[in-house]
């Protein structure tokens, strides 16, 4: 493998490389691995990560901070795989959780990491927030007066005390999916900024309690940096107000949602995105003596990862084409459940290939059951490899067993190296912890 030709746009995780055998065609690689190995040794569908791109992202959207005192805490939604939590934990990232699982993933990786986690979601149950405080975690996210009121009577039973943010909703609207905005007055998500200071007030006459910081996350996906600093100037004018009541407000928590490029674009210019997202992040808490708590997830493992595929089948009805693949929206929702954009590439190049309309669809019985409807690509056949691109957030993380699918397994690669980091599941899996009725 001697010339890289990576298309203008691809960020360096997936490059082609000239084939020496064939020095006209390109091979799709993961680093220095070529991805026609890999489904060779592991099958497909195959999610497969690359290493050097997580901890370079990571490491580009820490650094983009840098002229404040903060703490990255990584989403553990968009992919909770172990060996990817391990390798953030060494790096000392934070982790932002919203169930008492994700916690438990992240002591298996790494039972220290318990000090740099933050609690979020709308929904925390007893044994979530007893398992929370004695883990003794940073701090939790509360979204309701109800919340606070359970976690308060948890924390008085375990003698345990709990740093706490309100989840304050700015009202700022965010240019994404609907689905997946999260700043409004309709959302189910935070407490009206205008309510949120009463709320404050029940913290502060809980004696386990402590109102130690403000939070606020507007949506995922978000491609502007605008809202952002929208948000966060509502958000230090109402730490102020805050601070004027006597509360010490010591943590601003961001959020997460900062957007990647799913349709090619014209360079991988992540760590400038990176910096321009800190400024305007910064810029309304310079004066306030915060610590920032920032949680990305999409923006470091999505363009990581790709979904490896196998074309089953070509089809035609009327002049309509259809590659069918091994993959399917069980292991890959996005495309169904948001009409998401995932490039799709052929794993062999040819130079000057000639090209299709496909609809890329999977085998489950849904209609609903597609990766791209409508795509222009290199003319395909029966057998051949195809790659969806960034699929490294939010797509095992959803993976489920309909039509009793076996989930993909996962592969971590570092230059030429692999490690087989979840297995593939098995039917036998599956129903081990089901029960024949008698």
């Amino acid at each position: 493998m001697t010339k890289s030709s990576q298309p203008e746009g691809r960020p360096p995780a997936f490059p082609y490389l000239a084939d020496p055998r064939r020095k006209a065609m390109r091979k799709l690689h993961c680093e220095r691995l070529p991805l026609n190995k890999l489904a060779e040794q592991y099958g497909t569908p195959l999610y497969v990560y690359s290493g050097s791109t997580v901890r370079s992202r990571y490491q580009a959207f820490d650094a983009a901070f840098d002229s404040i005192p903060h703490l990255v805490c990584y989403s553990v939604k968009a992919n909770s795989n172990l060996s990817i939590l391990r390798m953030l934990s060494k790096m000392r990232s934070g982790f932002d959780i919203v169930s008492g699982g994700e916690l438990e993933r992240v002591l298996v990786a790494d039972k220290k990491a318990a000090e740099r986690v933050v609690f979020s979601g709308v929904g925390k149950t007893a044994p979530e927030m007893d398992l929370a405080l004695r883990s003794g975690i940073l701090m939790f996210n509360v979204e309701s007066t109800s919340e606070v009121e359970l976690l308060a009577n948890r924390a008085s039973r375990l003698k345990k005390h709990a740093r706490v943010a309100v989840r304050v909703n700015p009202d700022v609207f965010a240019e994404t999916h609907p689905y997946i905005s999260t700043g409004l007055r309709k959302h189910k998500f935070g407490v009206p900024i205008e309510e949120a200071r009463g709320l404050y007030r029940t913290i502060a006459r809980h004696r386990y309690l402590k109102a130690s910081g403000v939070s606020v996350h507007i949506g995922s996906q978000i491609t502007s940096v605008g809202p952002f600093g929208d948000a966060m100037q509502r958000v230090a004018d109402f730490v102020g107000v805050l601070r004027s009541d006597g509360h010490q407000i010591d943590y601003i928590d961001a959020g997460g949602g900062l957007g990647i490029q799913y349709h090619e674009a014209a360079l991988d210019t992540f760590p400038e995105k990176a910096k321009t997202y800190a400024v305007s992040i910064s810029k309304p808490l310079a004066e306030l003596g915060v610590t920032l708590l920032l949680e990305p997830g999409r923006s470091i493992i999505g363009p990581a990862g790709a979904l490896l595929t196998r074309v089953l089948y070509h089809k035609q009805n009327d002049g309509k084409q259809f590659l069918i693949v091994d993959a399917a929206m069980n292991d890959l929702i996005r495309p169904t459940l948001y009409s998401a954009h995932h490039e799709i590439v052929p794993v062999d190049l040819a130079p000057d290939a000639k090209t299709a309309t496909y609809d890329v669809v999977g085998p489950i019985c849904e209609t609903g059951d597609f990766f791209a409807r409508d795509r222009e690509l290199p003319v395909t056949g029966e057998g051949q490899l195809l790659a969806i691109l960034d699929a490294g957030a939010y797509g095992m993380s959803i993976a489920s067993n309909y039509n009793t699918r076996s989930r993909p397994p996962e592969v971590l690669v570092d230059g030429k190296k692999v490690r087989l980091i979840r297995r593939r599941e098995t039917v036998r899996d599956q129903v081990r912890i089901e029960r024949k009725s008698l």
